[in-house]
């Protein structure tokens, strides 16, 4: 017999039902608070943050500077191990080359491919950690789970504080007859550092990946506006339900390690600040965002956008965009204030007053707030 929750697409063929972010809405309660009693900080391992913020690895958006800058603002950057800053000494006449590209046009993927077809340099890995640690914030590299073996020892021996392995599906089980899989669970209990590791799309996957002693799970495929995983792969995940499954998940592997606290970290297409607030009441406890962040003044790409899977040498999935004018200084589009009604800067101070209207005081708190799907979102706000 199907799941209560599936509908039968054919004859004996069942689907389960999804929801994605902007399918659900959230309820105030019979509470309000004030928005300076609100708290949005969170911690992973030892690591604090004062706003909930993983950036997405794209170099578009993250360099070693906007790392800090990130990390200044109290949130997480995440640099691209495989990415320009590692592959160029000076990345900037690739970036450049990039705008020009877009300045009729997006630039083509065959561009992307062209520049990132340039190796890898680990002396560069450990240069720009270095950069990263001696400007006092918490440092965060991504590797993709093909490079991991081989890209990390340089990234461990440069003191990075929190490694990341994101691909755009990941699993506890990678079943290959190459030869040379990582096996994520050895992998992790032979580190000194936190991972955090995704993505995941549902609950079997996210508990299998907590239970290899991961501190953070990565839930959603990475998708964003310019995304083409559903046309290439016909893989969509919608959002909202596979962050409630991983809460689930996380509930659970709670239960079964007596105490064991595995963060869920929500990403694909969160790109307003009514998104964040959703997938975070969903039951996420931070976000991995990037297109927003291209509207920052500091955004190394000049307002250009790209995620890492659009450069893939063999099978790219993702788009490039035009520029777009900057929206304001990087402490503007997370922080404010904001200057337009799109929410699409003061991206957390924003949170800070959904939790406010709603009579929550910390994340947490916020995670157990009413949800209901269904309605018209409105241009209208009161109060």
């Amino acid at each position: 017999m199907p799941a209560r929750d599936t509908v039968e697409i054919g004859l004996n063929r069942f689907a389960r039902r999804g929801y994605d972010l902007d399918e659900v809405s959230i309820v105030p309660s019979r509470r309000t608070r004030d928005v300076d009693d609100v708290s949005t900080a969170w911690q992973i391992d030892a690591f604090r943050f004062d706003i909930p913020l993983v950036t997405s690895p794209s170099d578009a958006v993250v360099s070693p500077a906007t790392a800090i800058a990130v990390g200044q603002a109290g949130g997480l950057g995440v640099l691209n191990a495989e990415g320009l800053w590692t592959r160029y000494d000076d990345p900037q006449p690739v970036y450049r080359q990039l705008r020009d590209a877009a300045a009729e046009a997006p630039p083509p993927v065959s561009l992307l491919q062209q520049v990132y077809a340039e190796p890898v340099k680990p002396d560069l890995i450990g240069a720009r950690i270095k950069e990263m640690r001696d400007a006092g914030v918490t440092t965060a590299v991504r590797v993709s789970p093909q490079h991991t073996l081989q890209l990390a020892p340089a990234v461990l021996a440069a003191g990075v504080d929190l490694l990341v392995i994101q691909g755009t599906i990941v699993s506890a089980e990678h079943v290959t007859t190459q030869g040379g899989a990582l096996n994520l669970k050895e992998f992790i209990a032979d580190l000194d550092v936190p991972v955090i590791v995704g993505g995941a799309a549902n609950y079997q996957t996210a508990l299998h990946l907590m239970r290899t002693g991961a501190a953070g799970v990565i839930v959603g495929v990475g998708a964003d506006s310019f995304s083409t995983g559903d046309a290439v792969m016909g893989i969509r995940v919608p959002l909202a339900s596979a962050i409630a499954d991983a809460a689930a998940a996380r509930r659970d592997y709670l239960d079964e390690t007596g105490g064991r606290y595995v963060h869920v970290i929500a990403n694909g297409r969160i790109e307003t600040s009514g998104s964040i607030a959703r997938a975070l009441a969903c039951g996420a406890d931070a976000v991995q965002i990037g297109e927003p962040l291209r509207a920052a003044r500091e955004a190394p790409a000049g307002g250009v956008w790209w995620d890492s899977v659009a450069a893939h040498p063999r099978l790219p999935r993702g788009g490039t965009s035009a520029p777009v004018p900057a929206a304001g200084t990087l402490e503007q589009v997370l922080l404010g204030p904001a200057e337009t009604a799109d929410g699409r800067t003061n991206l957390f101070g924003a949170l800070r007053r959904t939790m406010a209207k709603t009579g929550y005081r910390d994340l947490k708190e916020f995670q157990r707030v009413d949800l209901v799907i269904g309605g018209s979102p409105t241009d209208t706000e009161i109060g």
